[in-house]
């Protein structure tokens, strides 16, 4: 099992953390007065007045030594067209031939510099696992990390951010 000491609190953890955003940006923006009328929410896709669509992935960053990665639960904006294909071929069990989708990161992972709108790839796989993000190569550090892995003292020091900042 893995196991991590954090930088922050020096007490070790067991288990391969994971952050995620209940919802995409754009949902925030919304009036929470509004919200109700104005956006569908579920806990794997989002609507918007109608126009804009949202699904939710795992950004899986490798961690160097482990099998299991650190996983960013993130939200993707998608065309019409491809949100629709998307739902049409959720449930299936065998999914992992439909897409990749294209679409715009739409979730701000706070340690890292601005990461709405990375460029982006949706993959469906199967047997109900959440889809897989793929970033498109950049320098970007979250696509330079989930290209080239992190170590285990760095899981540690996005758990000490996420877990002890306030």
């Amino acid at each position: 099992m893995f196991r991590f000491r954090c930088v922050s609190c020096g007490d070790w953890h067991e288990g391969m953390p994971s952050f995620g955003a209940e919802a995409p940006m754009p949902y925030y923006q919304v009036a929470p007065a509004e919200r109700e009328r104005r956006c569908s929410l579920g806990s794997d896709d989002c609507v918007i007045d109608e126009k804009f669509f949202f699904v939710r992935g795992c950004l899986d960053i490798p961690v160097h030594g482990q099998d299991e990665p650190f996983s960013w639960g993130v939200w993707i904006s998608l065309s019409r067209q491809s949100f629709e294909e998307f739902v049409r071929h959720f449930d299936a069990p065998r999914r992992s031939h439909v897409g990749p989708f294209f679409g715009w990161l739409c979730s701000e992972i706070a340690i890292y510099p601005s990461t709405v709108h990375l460029r982006s790839q949706v993959h469906f796989r199967d047997n109900g696992i959440r889809p897989y993000v793929e970033l498109q190569p950049t320098d970007h550090p979250l696509a330079l990390e989930q290209r080239n892995g992190i170590s285990p003292h760095r899981v540690a020091e996005i758990f000490a951010f996420f877990h002890h900042s306030s």
